[in-house]
């Protein structure tokens, strides 16, 4: 049985157009049946399901998904509510970003889940190619994982135009030098959100992603 209905979508497909407190309040039980409940549902399965394969994931599903609320003072845009529906599943619980888990949103148009290392500090960054640079081969094996690169592809993220001494030579084989994010993305159309399987679909990436995020993580040992 599906987790969401249509109206999961159709929400915030017509809060896109309408992002302004009065339609969020006349909204609002909408939202709470048909996004807020099914949502709590969903993690809490999530949880179940990865904690099976992690058990140092101690968290329960409100720690996990995100407000719909925004924090809009220091953004230009001032619209009150994100469009989207997300949550964050790791170790270091939700915004526990240094810890590589699982993210994950549905929002009018596609179904998103990631992993990673999505915004490592300064020191973070130099750590990671540090531990690429002295183990390439760990790396190369790491991400030809036949799993990996089927559903995510390759490591995403913003890179620099420029590199410290140290990496710079090295980058010349290994390209990934350049990036201060190193995370993995993939997505399927919002219409599959009805889908009785998509707690096997988000698993699946989780699984995939265990190899790459545990050679990652020896940067940090």
């Amino acid at each position: 049985m599906p987790f969401f209905t249509q109206d999961a979508i159709d929400f915030f497909r017509e809060l896109e157009l309408n992002n302004n407190k009065p339609w969020f309040e006349a909204n609002k039980k909408r939202y709470e049946a048909s996004v807020k409940k099914p949502m709590e549902a969903f993690v809490t399965r999530l949880l179940e399901r990865m904690q099976k394969l992690d058990p140092e994931i101690q968290m329960t599903a409100k720690e996990a998904i995100f407000r719909i609320y925004k924090d809009v003072r220091f953004s230009k845009d001032k619209t009150p509510y994100k469009t989207n529906a997300g949550a964050h599943i790791s170790r270091g619980g939700r915004k526990g970003f240094s810890t590589p888990g699982i993210y994950f949103h549905f929002d009018p148009r596609v179904i998103g889940v990631a992993s990673g290392y999505y915004a490592p500090d300064p020191a973070g960054i130099a750590a990671i190619r540090r531990l690429i640079v002295s183990d390439p081969e760990g790396y190369r094996k790491a991400v030809a994982s036949k799993d990996f690169a089927a559903k995510f592809g390759e490591i995403r993220g913003e890179k620099n135009k420029i590199l410290p001494p140290a990496a710079k030579e090295a980058a010349k084989d290994l390209p990934i030098l350049y990036s201060k994010q190193f995370y993995y993305w993939a997505e399927q159309p919002v219409e599959n959100l009805l889908k009785d399987d998509l707690d096997e679909w988000l698993v699946g990436h989780y699984k995939a992603a265990v190899p790459v995020n545990e050679y990652l993580n020896r940067a940090f040992e």
